[in-house]
């Protein structure tokens, strides 16, 4: 004698625990009428249903969204890969938090995982000198991406590659610019 199909096992688990959980649309969604989940409240016809071995439902493939769901790894990569950097350039948790979202725990078990010392207190302001340097090069940056300066992650962007470039940590390079477009120096 052969099994029950699979299948018809796990739609009845679920719309089950749905109507159990009052969603009667995602019930109606997956296919069933009112008639139909009528007969899901008697156990006898629900037994029957479960344990058929012919399969009385089906299932189709939305490829655009399973595609859409497996591009998402990309952006998940992406996005770890740009909280790293953020952080090994001396990013602040504030900055990390706006961006991305992660609370402050979530930075430091990061910054953890990626074997940054604990960080205490602020990062020093610039000297004359940094800030002149920072300046000359965060103008030209500006001017050669085309960044409007409401454009956060173009700004972001550059802020990191300037962090690199210049050596300086990422969240002083971050308040500077802030300070400046605050003040209308561009």
């Amino acid at each position: 004698m052969s099994a029950p199909h699979p299948l018809n096992q796990a739609v009845v688990a679920q719309a089950l625990h749905d109507l159990r959980n009052g969603q009667l649309r995602r019930c109606l969604s997956m296919g069933f009428s009112e008639r139909e989940l009528d007969v899901l409240k008697q156990p006898a016809l629900v037994s029957l249903l479960a344990n058929a071995q012919v399969p009385w439902c089906s299932v189709t493939v939305n490829t655009d969204v399973l595609w859409r769901v497996v591009g998402q790894i990309n952006d998940i990569e992406r996005e770890i890969a740009t909280v790293d950097r953020m952080l090994r350039l001396g990013a602040s948790t504030e900055m990390v938090s706006k961006f991305f979202g992660l609370t402050h725990q979530e930075v430091a078990l990061r910054r953890d995982i990626i074997g940054l010392p604990k960080r205490r207190g602020r990062h020093p302001v610039l000297n004359e000198e940094q800030d002149t340097t920072l300046w000359k090069h965060w103008k030209s940056g500006i001017t050669e991406r085309g960044i409007a300066l409401d454009d956060d992650s173009a700004m972001l962007a550059l802020t990191m590659d300037l962090a690199e470039a210049l050596s300086l940590p990422m969240s002083v390079i971050w308040a500077a610019i802030g300070s400046w477009v605050d003040q209308g120096l561009v």
